[in-house]
């Protein structure tokens, strides 16, 4: 060790001895974690707030180290002033800045551990709920450089004045002026472009940044400049109070040598600022950094794509700091466009033309947000829209598709993050380039050759109803051939000529030949299937046989191969339902076409991709065929039902139910039991609850553990599924279980995708409403007998139809579709055992409990039809919302609990802190007795 480290270490030691040679070390650390635990457990209300994060922590650290480091740091020079030592030090072999350097590294320590002693809340939350660890480093990393940040500027005002209160009110002054100046309190006075600089300027805001769990190599380098300045400030100070008349050319060299010091920092920072690329994302699936799926979609665009933002100069207070991460994530999509995509910032309010433009051309006009100041209450007009235009088509973002809100405990009574900004994005692009291509041809944005292969028997052993048939396939195939001779192709094979061909039409599509009806001896083949590279499409037939149908037919089939072409979803709602599905219709619609049927006299609209059925009721044998026929066509089912309905009022009522599907759910080898399950792992809503007071029964809404709304998450999701995979938690309200047979269908075929937890059990009464005077744990009966009950699977085909030997053939019109009586194995069913789980009362009702919207549900049900349509490129974006991740239902004795143990575990870290400090002294003791015995040894001698 070099002699310069040496002493470093040696006066830092000595500085941190000095530290505890007086309770200042532990009156430092316990108020730094007393105030940490109370700001985080009781100012920001961590339970009720229900996200497992420390950002509450965090959050806090700005403001709190300016206070506890100026306390820290005012007696560092101030007192060597005071009582003349400073003279002895300044003309002692070791230099300024090995003294400057220990006293700032022994500060640095104390700080260090004040922050290991706040590590059980990480540890705390981690339990409590699905913690995100990168946040958490970020957040760490940050508060290290921001204590090394205002440590450098407590040592310099310490040297400024021999008093430690001047220095004490210096240090929280200068800090708060750089925590300040990118505070939202001055940001919201200016236009966001000037806010942007002021943040880049403030300690706090650079802080927030990098508590997001995206380290910024700009963020660092402002921090170290931070500490580099004021560590050569100090220094300065130092040197320039030993200065005479006699040493004037030191002065000028320690004067030049300071400024250039300085200004070359503050030039890196400069340089640094519009660099964006040079960052880390530390969180759970990268979060700020923009998915393999965005940037599949850039590149496949094959027209410019603009992306404009109209941000307004003055906006609301908590919108504002949300505009520059906007700036970024865009900045990234020009960037990993290639050059395809143009990004644009305007305000509309500055320049009239892009206002008339914005407001006639995209339908964007200002949005009235009401401010309040404790002068006045005013409404400001202004923009927070984003537009994403392709070709002649655009798609427009609101604020109410880019933030969300959660109720909160700070002063303004809620917290606004952005929501998922790149879904957002990646959505309207996806929408934008899916609506243009339509108005071209479909062929045009597929990049590999189409073979169209008909698998057809001679012609001479074909139905003669379907011989008119054949002729107009064949001149469709052709006319296709003819219009687009590199990209299309059609071929005519008789799979009775070639049995491999036989055997893998069997084990691809689950086809065989067909019978023309009972007294017909001569089987006959009739598919088409579509290929492009290594994907195939089987061609489903509509109802209608007319050659324009068939095209149709064919085209629909071909959009599955285009990149960005919308999918169709029919949505199959029981006529006059009192439960509504709106949001969830809402939401489906940004990325799909919707269609709604009640299959009773419509057919189900052409092109439909997939059936959405919700709560059937008493469906008869012709909406259930077609619901069987679309099955065995090779399409998707999602269905939701449940033998109970819950109906969400001023009260909760439920009622047996008759769906009407029973008997082909049991066909196929699913039943749902006629009970509900009742889960102690469960949400806590505002639910009627029944209480007695004087022996009078009252009816009150409280907020109580609900068994009825499980709370699934960990291993009772299938982590493993598309489906679930990104959900990490969901509320299932009133479900039933579901059996599967294992006769009917093998476990391959059947992936469970929820599940109750181990300790839940089922229950067919039917008062959902809790009783605690007769069962003060959950409001509901227990039994004896629990386990874990399938809520939710998924089966994949091939189906045999539910009317098989019982389908009437002889008709012309229908004869293609009678045949069906087995489906490909491309088939998919989605079972869910609820029929309100997505209903908005329901949504209404968890959303009311977690004070933000609940949208869980929805997008289980958007990530079921994805995956049903074989659309799975959205699929990994979802569930990236900030408040997505909620605590594990818990009682308000077990909150309590884990309060009190953090405070308890912050007694003994202080504890152990004194012990260990005691045994450096007793070494400490032990070595000096040591040098002195020797001494005295010597001295002997001599």
């Amino acid at each position: 060790m070099t002699t310069t480290a040496s002493n470093l270490l040696s006066v830092a030691n000595k500085e941190f001895k000095t530290f505890f040679a007086s309770p200042a070390a532990y009156l430092f650390l316990g108020a730094f974690v007393g105030l940490s635990l109370f700001v985080f457990f009781w100012v920001e209300t961590f339970f009720s707030r229900n996200i497992a994060d420390i950002r509450p922590l965090f959050q806090w650290f700005p403001i709190l180290l300016i206070f506890l480091v100026s306390a820290l740091t005012m007696r560092s020079w101030s007192e060597e002033k005071r009582s003349g030592t400073i003279e002895s030090l300044l003309t002692s072999p070791v230099s300024k800045f090995t003294l400057i350097g220990g006293k700032f590294a022994a500060a640095l320590s104390l700080v260090l551990i004040a922050m290991v002693l706040t590590l059980p809340l990480p540890l705390t939350v981690s339990v409590l709920g699905r913690l995100d660890i990168g946040p958490v480093f970020g957040g760490y990393v940050a508060t290290f450089f921001l204590a090394a940040s205002y440590i450098s500027i407590g040592l310099y005002t310490s040297a400024k004045t021999d008093n430690p209160i001047v220095a004490l009110i210096m240090t929280v002054m200068l800090c708060g002026v750089f925590y300040i100046i990118g505070s939202p309190l001055i940001t919201s006075l200016v236009g966001h472009n000037y806010a942007t600089i002021l943040e880049a300027l403030g300690t706090g805001s650079r802080f927030e940044s990098i508590t997001r769990g995206v380290i910024d190599l700009r963020d660092l380098v402002f921090y170290t400049s931070i500490v580099v300045i004021f560590l050569v400030a100090n220094a300065y100070t130092l040197e320039k109070s030993t200065w005479t008349r006699k040493t004037m050319k030191n002065h000028k060299q320690w004067n030049v040598v300071t400024g250039l010091v300085c200004v070359n920092v503050i030039l890196l920072n400069i340089w640094l600022f519009p660099v964006s690329s040079l960052r880390a994302d530390l969180t759970e699936g990268s979060l700020y950094s923009l998915s393999e799926t965005t940037e599949n979609e850039l590149n496949n665009l094959r027209e410019p794509l603009l992306i404009r933002g109209y941000f307004s100069e003055r906006s609301h207070p908590l919108l504002s700091p949300l505009v520059p991460r906007i700036k970024d994530i865009l900045a990234e999509y020009e960037v990993s466009s290639g050059g395809t995509t143009t990004v644009e910032f305007v305000d509309p309010q500055k320049d009239r033309e892009l206002e008339e433009e914005a407001a006639t051309k995209y339908g964007v006009r200002p949005m009235p947000f009401q401010t309040a100041s404790r002068h006045q209450a005013e409404v400001v007009n202004s923009y927070f829209d984003i537009v994403v235009a392709y070709g002649d088509q655009f798609e427009t973002l609101s604020y109410a598709d880019l933030i969300e809100a959660k109720a909160s405990a700070s002063d303004v009574g809620v917290e606004v993050r952005l929501k998922n900004p790149e879904y957002a994005i990646t959505r309207a692009i996806k929408k934008t380039v899916g609506a243009y291509n339509i108005g071209g041809t479909i062929l045009d944005s597929i990049v590999e050759p189409v073979t169209l292969n008909f698998y057809v028997s001679s012609v001479e052993n074909l139905p003669k109803e379907l011989k008119p048939i054949y002729d107009d396939l064949v001149s469709i195939g052709q006319d296709y051939s003819n219009r687009y001779k590199n990209k299309f192709s059609l071929r005519i094979i008789d799979p009775n000529k070639d049995e491999n061909i036989k055997e893998q039409l069997d084990s691809e599509f689950n086809l065989r030949p067909q019978m023309a009806g009972l007294l017909e001896q001569e089987p006959f083949w009739f598919n088409l299937i579509l290929e492009n590279g290594s994907k195939k499409q089987l061609v489903q037939f509509s109802d209608s046989l007319e050659k324009e149908a068939l095209q149709k037919s064919i085209e629909a089939s071909l959009k599955r191969f285009a990149p960005g072409y919308l999918r169709t979803v029919t949505v199959v709602t029981p006529s006059g339902n009192a439960q509504s599905f709106n949001r969830l219709r809402q939401i489906l619609s940004e990325n799909l076409n919707i269609a709604q049927s009640d299959l009773k006299d419509e057919k189900i609209p052409q092109g439909t991709d997939m059936l959405l059925v919700l709560a059937p009721n008493k469906i008869n044998d012709l909406q259930l065929k077609k619901i069987d026929q679309f099955l065995m066509k090779g399409g998707s089912v999602v269905l939701a039902t449940s033998p109970f309905n819950v109906q969400v009022a001023e009260s909760i009522t439920a009622v047996n139910y008759t769906s009407g599907v029973d008997a082909w759910l049991e066909h196929i080898g699913l039943e749902i039991e006629a009970e509900m399950v009742l889960d102690p792992k469960s949400a806590s809503l505002p639910v009627p609850v029944q209480r007695y007071i004087g022996g009078i029964p009252v009816r009150t809404i409280e907020m109580v553990p609900y068994p009825h709304f499980p709370d699934i998450r960990g291993d009772d999701l299938n982590l493993d599924h598309p489906i679930t995979g990104s959900l990490n938690q969901i509320t299932l309200n009133w479900a039933s279980p579901i059996i599967a047979d294992t006769d009917k269908l093998s476990e391959e075929r059947v992936v469970r995708l929820i599940k109750s937890s181990a300790s839940s059990w089922t229950s067919e009464n039917l008062n959902v409403i809790p009783d605690y005077k007769s069962y003060p744990d959950t409001g509901f009966a227990n039994v004896n007998k629990r386990g874990s009950e399938d809520l939710a699977v998924a089966i994949s085909g091939p189906f045999k139809s539910y009317f098989a030997g019982a389908v009437d053939i002889q008709s012309e019109k229908g004869l293609l579709e009678d045949l069906i009586q087995e489906s490909p194995s491309s088939a998919k069913l989605i079972l869910i055992s609820s029929n309100s789980f997505a209903a908005d009362g329901s949504i209404d009702l968890a959303s009311h409990a977690m004070s933000t919207l609940y949208t869980k549900p929805l997008e289980f049900m958007q990530n079921a039809v994805d995956w049903s349509t074989e659309d799975e490129s959205l699929l990994g974006l979802r569930g990236k919302s900030q408040f997505a991740r909620t605590l594990y239902p818990m009682s308000e004795d077990t909150q309590k609990g884990w309060e009190l143990f953090n405070y308890i575990l912050a007694i003994i870290g202080l504890f152990f802190v004194w012990l260990w400090q005691r045994q450096r002294d007793k070494r400490d003791l032990r070595a000096q007795k040591t040098m002195l015995g020797i001494q005295n040894q010597k001295s002997g001698e001599s």
